[in-house]
């Protein structure tokens, strides 16, 4: 069953292809597209990268504010109230 499913996909690959140059595109083109989809895909995933790095610091607390203390914190100690 496996060896049809694969015969399938590429019958069904060939005839877009045959498709796509009927309709007045290049292999030449195609490859210029695919090759561009790869230079975004892989600024997107830097971009990606960084901002998770970046939640992570801030969930972890590594990322610190200016002033030296999370705006959560208080200059008191907390209270006993045991």
């Amino acid at each position: 069953m496996t060896v049809v499913s694969l015969l399938i996909s590429i019958a069904a690959l060939i005839v877009a292809i045959i498709a796509y140059q009927r309709s007045g595109g290049s292999i030449e083109e195609m490859k210029k597209r695919v090759e561009e989809l790869g230079i975004t895909t892989e600024s997107m995933r830097t971009k990606t990268a960084d901002l998770l790095n970046s939640f992570e610091k801030k969930l972890r607390g590594e990322d610190k504010p200016a002033g030296g203390q999370s705006p959560d914190q208080k200059d008191e100690p907390p209270q006993n109230t045991a």
